[in-house]
């Protein structure tokens, strides 16, 4: 696919990794939908730097907790900026919570907006997309295909987000192609110290922990150059999976 010209919709653009994959669409020449939620302030200064920049964005707020504002939100990019050709589902949170620990509500929070919400946003862009013969990354994690029982919430919800990549992959072919990218230790949570980082860095088979650029890399070969590629999870994880 060529990018330049086209229109990308990036949940959870606001901060962090949504927020460098954002900033790769647009230096690929692709207008921008910014979603945030909670972010509203990341969100704004990216869409500002796009445009100075010379290109083009906009910010769209939306809780994708509600499955409701989660199907509205692309058609809302949609009718907005003239079409949509990618979607990344990237909105996520990630919490520190094990198995024992974990109480009703906080496993709702975090599976409506990891899984739910990637499931009826998707339903939302599906006309778009395949009217524009577009394209869905999803956000996984490498503890989407390995158990974290320190983050048992989480780990569920990202195996969802893979089996779902899959189902998603069938269900909008020929027209869209799906895939996921599946993170390892490319951009720590903020709590984790030098010594955490540092003995991530050391059991990590390649030797060091990733990058933002790492996963926007992955990104932009899904987009650019997988045209025959559809329900892949591509593991961006330094070879932690092979441990």
């Amino acid at each position: 696919m060529e990018l330049r010209g086209r229109i990308a919709l990036v949940t959870g653009a606001g901060r962090r990794l949504g927020q460098a994959l954002a900033r790769a669409l647009a230096g690929r020449g692709m207008t921008v939908a910014i979603h945030h939620h909670a972010s509203s302030a990341g969100a704004a200064a990216l869409r500002d730097e796009i445009v100075a920049a010379g290109g083009r964005a906009a910010c769209f707020p939306a809780d994708l907790t509600d499955a409701a504002a989660a199907a509205e939100l692309p058609r809302r990019v949609a009718a907005e900026l003239g079409g949509l050709d990618v979607l990344v589902n990237s909105a996520a949170v990630m919490h520190r919570r094990s198995f024992e620990e974990t109480t009703p509500a906080q496993y709702d929070a975090t599976l409506d907006l990891n899984l739910r919400s990637v499931f009826f946003c998707t339903q939302g862009a599906a006309p778009a997309l395949r009217a524009a013969r577009g394209k869905v990354v999803n956000l996984a994690d490498l503890s989407g295909l390995e158990p974290w029982p320190g983050f048992a919430a989480h780990s569920v919800s990202k195996a969802g987000v893979v089996m779902l990549t899959r189902v998603l992959a069938r269900a909008l072919a020929p027209e869209v192609t799906v895939n996921a990218i599946a993170p390892g230790a490319v951009l720590v949570p903020e709590e984790y110290d030098a010594e955490e980082r540092d003995r991530l860095a050391r059991t990590t088979p390649l030797g060091r922990l990733g990058t933002p650029a790492d996963a926007t890399a992955a990104l932009l070969y899904l987009l650019e150059g997988g045209d025959f590629v559809t329900g892949e999870v591509l593991a961006v994880d330094g070879g932690r999976l092979l441990r």
